[in-house]
């Protein structure tokens, strides 16, 4: 690989497709040249959330648009494309086959190599595109839709796991805790928007596992608690769950909140405290939780802890975070990019069995 070269990202393992492009210059930090996104929210509102076939078919449609938005906004042309990343997995099966036909069959028309990487390395190393990147090593909180992790991370492709969700992760359990409350699609930010408008402490809910010595996280009991709390609040007013005042159900909503970020605070603490760690980075869609990032920004300024966000816009599935990845991995040797042009993808994947250098 030249010392300075171009690596286009193209993200599509669920109901976002993005396409960016990133500029390597030596062993300086990657540049983030233009990126674009179309979110498929509006499309799977209808449903309730998201139809696998139909956020398919919506990648098929917006790919190429996207990456012809991108070249022109970057002022580059696919001639200069080096290294076309795509996301492999985790995901929905088929749209992860959009995002790899695609990128195979545009580095295969290029003559140039591709390389597939994993969604959540992705998130992990998104901080990096911000204007406040970390340094190695740090403690990462990664909570992005089904996946909530604490990790010990020493370098690009050396992760430690620390402790991970044992059913729902955080992310669920705003999703559905909000669709038990009757607040659609999509859940988690409806949730934290009614609960501005609430009090923290009007319910009494669980704090799943926050005792319990290890840095496991489980937030099924914590849904169940939410329904049982609705419904008995529902059945003493005589009306639905959705119909219950507004005050009511932001108080819900609030307290339901405060307990999910109550536990991902205090983990996260504990987290630094037994790696002895001073940093750490926050990612996934979870981490543009405005609770979350003020209860995190106060707790760690008590303890001289440094932490990092990746920009609002990019705690989302991105184009931009596949790009970075792959450049980081590119640049630290981890992983090579390959001219060979048969792709497949991994729906469940792992973050441990990632690709190491020896």
């Amino acid at each position: 690989m030249a010392k300075d070269y171009c690596v286009l990202g193209i993200e599509s393992s669920c109901d976002e497709t993005g396409v960016a492009l990133v500029q390597v210059q030596g062993k300086a930090l990657p540049l983030l040249l233009a990126d674009a996104l179309y979110s498929q929210i509006e499309m799977h509102q209808a449903y309730g959330g998201v139809v696998p076939e139909l956020a398919s078919r919506d990648h098929i449609r917006r790919v190429l648009p996207l990456t012809e938005q991108v070249l022109a906004a970057s002022g580059r042309t696919l001639a200069d494309v080096d290294v076309v990343a795509f996301t492999r997995g985790p995901g929905l099966a088929g749209a992860l086959l959009v995002g790899a036909g695609v990128a195979c069959a545009l580095a295969a028309a290029l003559g140039k190599p591709v390389l597939g990487m994993h969604h959540l390395e992705g998130h992990l190393l998104s901080p990096f595109l911000s204007a406040d990147p970390p340094e190695f090593p740090f403690v990462a909180l990664l909570v992005s839709g089904g996946h909530t992790q604490l990790m010990r991370v020493d370098g690009v492709g050396r992760y430690e796991l620390l402790g991970e969700t044992i059913d729902d992760a955080a992310g669920e359990a705003f999703d559905k805790s909000a669709k038990l409350l009757g607040l659609g699609y999509p859940g988690g930010p409806a949730l934290s928007k009614l609960a501005e408008q609430g009090d923290a402490a009007a319910f009494k809910l669980p704090r799943p596992l926050l005792k319990s010595g290890n840095l496991d996280f489980s937030f099924a009991g914590l849904k169940t608690a939410v329904m049982v709390q609705a419904k008995k609040l529902a059945l003493v007013a005589g009306v639905a769950v959705e119909a219950l005042p507004v005050q009511v159900l932001a108080d819900l909503a609030a307290s339901t909140q405060a307990a999910i970020v109550e536990v991902l605070v205090k983990k996260s603490l504990t987290a630094l405290n037994q790696t002895g760690l001073n940093r750490l980075v926050v990612a996934g869609g979870v981490g543009a939780n405005r609770s979350l990032r003020a209860q995190l920004n106060a707790a760690c300024a008590q303890r001289g802890v440094r932490v990092h966000y990746p920009e609002l816009h990019l705690c989302t599935d991105n184009g931009a975070m596949i790009a970075m990845a792959a450049a980081m991995r590119l640049q630290s040797g981890q992983q090579a990019a390959t001219e060979v042009y048969a792709f497949d993808v991994r729906p469940r994947w792992p973050l441990a069995n990632l690709p190491v250098a020896s």
